[in-house]
């Protein structure tokens, strides 16, 4: 069956990949899009458990794709986002232990829920200053973060955005922030020693620095 399939070549002919197509294809370390300009969309766990791809490059003709779409790829080390791209799925990325490095386009306005969570190598990742939200256990469990910025253009961080960010000791925000909630356990159990929580803050909910033993 699928566990077999090492090498993929999508022709220029198919426009969406469907969900579950490839999932759970645990030898495959390649995908190959004959035609980077004819694939429009991706749809739900489309690659999730593809356990041995390290490297994927999503076509520029991409403007769509469901949630999960790399779920579990846990040997990912390099994507490719293009800036076609406009939003990040739901748990797009979750569990993709082997990811070091992201870097989010600007053309991208909505992150995902859980879109990086446990994505336990990642140490470096830009938010870029078109997102307004950063949604409920967007990064939760990056235990390999260390310094996030939050761009200007973020008002609100939602539940457990960043909890168990077990190394993250630096947040900074942009002076001229509009950032006007953090929730819950946003940075639950994070190794924060200081922050510098911008005046434009009006709402800090329950536990949202629990566990900060750091925070001086």
């Amino acid at each position: 069956g699928n566990k077999k399939i090492t090498k993929i070549a999508i022709p220029s002919s198919v426009t969406s990949i469907g969900s579950y197509a490839f999932n759970g294809c645990s030898s495959l370390t390649q995908i190959f899009f004959e035609d980077p300009s004819s694939l429009k969309l991706i749809r739900s766990y489309a690659f999730s458990g593809c356990s041995s791809l390290k490297s994927v490059s999503i076509p520029p003709s991409v403007v769509k794709q469901g949630e999960g779409v790399f779920f579990e790829c846990s040997s990912l080390m390099h994507v490719s986002i293009p800036s076609s791209m406009t939003s990040i799925g739901d748990y797009c990325f979750e569990k993709c232990a082997s990811l070091t490095q992201i870097i989010i386009p600007s053309s991208v306005t909505s992150l995902g829920k859980r879109a990086f969570a446990q994505c336990i190598s990642l140490t470096q990742v830009n938010i870029p200053s078109s997102v307004r939200l950063i949604p409920e256990y967007a990064f939760a469990g990056c235990k390999s973060l260390k310094q996030i910025t939050i761009p200007s253009s973020v008002t609100s961080i939602e539940n457990n955005a960043f909890s168990s960010c077990s190394s993250l000791t630096e947040v900074s925000f942009d002076s001229d922030s509009s950032l006007v909630s953090i929730e819950k356990f946003v940075f639950f159990d994070c190794a924060l020693t200081s922050i510098k929580i911008p005046s434009s803050v009006y709402s800090i909910e329950d536990s949202a620095f629990e566990g900060c033993s750091k925070l001086k």
